[in-house]
């Protein structure tokens, strides 16, 4: 059997896991359970071993018929009917609910507790509610399961080497963040990451400077994509937004001095005012070398961390609790520390901080894996790199956000 998932959600792990807080944001985690995760790095020998573990298990579930599909009823705590026998036998099946409480249809503690560790172990918010992203991550099939965790060990194995003492892992499709050092997780954060038609691109960098208080240069992508629309239907988004236009010689122009209705917009530069109150980085830029352009940010949309489905960038990375990410970053950068960081924030001017030691960074896509301690991790194949069909519950998550927002 699997082993039951003790696992806290990325976006709330930062309040939980190792003790962490961001400094002056409060974050409502009490909701979404108080169970810890393992800190063995999601790239590591030991998550290898472990995910191999995992494939003989889910193999064995598999060849014995494996499990059956759960109904669309949306269940919870006091619901009865045969629905929730049915449920019960599923949790029983990938080891997130005891044996010993497979019978009986009344949703009673046991089997909410048994439903949380499960969506849990999807990456979802641990709500002990069926609603339609628990529905369509039960409902994959073993045999499914099986494959994904097949095609994610390759992936995994890939990176068995020394990857260094100190290292970051970006894991885009569970739109999450690891620091590692000496094979130990240290910081973990929810992360927004590129959306289906701006995909966050896989590479392995270092980390070499942070940004305080930085401008945003707007991206040509977006001055396509975004800009261009959103003045043909406000005029006045550029001027509350606080972005300037400038033309190739450095002079600003006027909003009334370009055509909307054509793409000669494409041909200025757009600058965003520093303030984490709008600019779209907040109050720091993370800059990473890489061919694609991206580099990971805080943002004044802290709102998203809280979703199961972060997939809202144009390709970069956007971090919860940012200020302990640099912290960690700058940990061997002397006259930084936590003071000095936050005082470099209060300043509200650009200042930049150079990383002493440069920390490799890997911007990685593994659906499934496993640690030590028997919990196996699902997440959806958001870019259908699987090539299992995975990526249908996209709408189930995105359904989850919906329903979440109504209550």
């Amino acid at each position: 059997m699997v082993g039951s998932a003790f696992y806290t959600p990325a976006a709330a792990q930062q309040q939980l896991a190792f003790g962490q807080a961001e400094w002056q944001q409060n974050y409502d985690s009490a909701q979404r359970g108080t169970q810890t995760r393992s800190n063995t790095p999601t790239l590591s020998p030991d998550a290898v071993a472990a995910t191999e573990q995992a494939v003989a298990r889910y193999r064995s579930l598999a060849e014995s018929g494996g499990w059956g599909k759960i109904g669309n009823d949306r269940l919870r705590l006091g619901s009865r009917g045969p629905a929730v026998q049915v449920l019960r036998q599923r949790l029983v099946l990938s080891g997130d609910l005891d044996a010993s409480a497979a019978r009986g249809e009344v949703f009673d503690s046991y089997v909410e507790a048994g439903l949380r560790k499960a969506q849990l172990r999807y990456g979802l918010a641990p709500t002990g509610v069926v609603n339609p992203g628990t529905v369509a991550a039960l409902n994959v099939p073993a045999e499914v399961r099986v494959r994904q965790l097949e095609v994610n060990l390759v992936r995994l194995r890939s990176y068995s080497g020394n990857l260094g003492n100190r290292y970051v892992i970006v894991n885009i499709p569970a739109a999450s963040v690891e620091t590692v050092a000496n094979n130990h997780v240290v910081t973990r954060h929810a992360a927004g990451v590129g959306k289906v038609d701006r995909q966050s691109p896989i590479f392995n960098s270092r980390i070499t400077e942070i940004n305080f208080n930085p401008f945003w240069t707007v991206p040509a992508s977006i001055i396509r994509k975004d800009l261009i629309p959103k003045m043909r239907q406000d005029p006045k988004y550029l001027t509350d937004q606080k972005i300037r236009i400038y033309n190739a010689e450095g002079q600003e122009i006027q909003p009334s001095q370009v055509d909307w209705n054509t793409y000669e917009a494409t041909r200025y530069r757009f600058r965003q005012d520093p303030g984490a109150d709008l600019n779209s980085m907040g109050f720091v830029r993370i800059n990473i070398p890489n061919p694609y352009g991206v580099y990971m940010h805080d943002t004044p949309a802290k709102g998203v961390f809280g979703d199961d489905f972060r997939f809202v960038s144009s390709g970069c990375v956007r971090m919860q609790n940012v200020r302990d990410y640099i912290a960690f970053l700058l940990e061997e950068s002397p006259g930084w520390d936590r003071q000095k960081i936050q005082a470099a924030i209060d300043s509200g001017k650009r200042i930049d901080a150079p990383v002493s030691n440069p920390v490799p960074v890997f911007w990685t896509y593994i659906t499934a894996w496993a640690t030590p301690d028997g919990v196996v991790q699902f997440r959806s194949d958001i870019y259908d790199r699987d090539g299992l069909g995975l990526g249908g519950q996209i709408a189930a998550l995105e359904a989850n956000d919906s329903d979440a927002s109504k209550h």
